[in-house]
């Protein structure tokens, strides 16, 4: 009698694929590709263009600053903003809570700025109503170019005439800046494309008063949760749709870059 044939070998376990790697992280864009990117096709008309940083739950600032937020690549970005402008525009308060001092671009983009029609350097403006701005201040003092004040007749004439003697006063009537006035006078001056750094308030005013044409925002990879303030504050205004023109991913950043709608 034969032997009974040995059942058949079970089945192999399938085998279990390895995980996928996790991607590498975008490449951050090229300070070519950024200029590309944010290129003003109509530099005549006047812009209003602004420039903030937020966390992923709306936070613009971690102990009181922007700059914790920020990367190199958001820098980078600052850079060609900056080279792209023909004023760059600031609240009272951004200029003391950030530490500005004078902006001045490298010479190779000062360069490139003058062989496109443009200044080798953009002047700083700020917006002050009280001009409780020392004129020792490295906003002045460290300037490339004269800066620009923006303030009204009902501000502290001491106060004016203390600035005078180290930047241009751009003085409206009344008690009150009028910015819709302001960028006519920056345009009346050759400087069109208005870059605004901030803050919150002058953003809220620039939204009261519809001027805000374009809002170039980069989103940071942090949470910060806490009472930090949002980058619009003031008068409630109708919503505002804007358009998206691109998202470009760079490692923990992400440039968003909106038009009016």
């Amino acid at each position: 009698m034969s032997a009974a044939p040995d059942p058949p070998a079970a089945p192999d376990p399938p085998a279990v694929p390895d995980p996928p790697a996790a991607p590498d992280p975008p490449a951050a864009p090229t300070r070519a590709a950024m200029l590309g990117a944010y290129a003003i096709d109509d530099r005549a008309t006047p812009r209003v263009r602004m420039n903030f940083v937020m966390s992923l739950d709306g936070a613009v600032t971690i102990d009181g600053r922007s700059g914790g937020l920020g990367s190199a690549d958001d820098q980078r970005l600052m850079g060609v903003l900056r080279a792209l402008a023909d004023v760059i525009l600031i609240g009272a308060g951004t200029l003391r809570a950030e530490g500005y001092g004078g902006v001045r671009l490298p010479a190779e983009v000062a360069a490139w700025r003058v062989a496109r029609g443009m200044a080798p350097q953009p002047p700083l403006a700020v917006v002050s109503s009280r001009l409780d701005i020392d004129p020792g201040h490295p906003f002045f003092t460290q300037a490339s170019v004269r800066p620009i004040v923006v303030t009204h007749s009902a501000s502290p004439a001491d106060r004016r005439s203390a600035l005078a003697e180290v930047a241009y006063l751009i003085v409206h009537p009344g008690d009150a800046v009028d910015l819709r006035r302001t960028v006519d006078e920056f345009a009346a001056r050759g400087l069109p494309q208005v870059l605004c750094e901030g803050g919150p308030h002058l953003f809220g005013a620039l939204l009261a008063a519809d001027l805000v044409d374009e809002l170039c925002l980069s989103l940071s990879s942090v949470l910060v949760s806490g009472h930090a303030g949002r980058i619009a504050t003031g008068i409630e205004v109708p919503p505002r749709r804007m358009r998206l023109v691109h998202a470009l991913p760079a490692d923990e950043m992400l440039f968003l870059r909106y038009t009016r709608g």
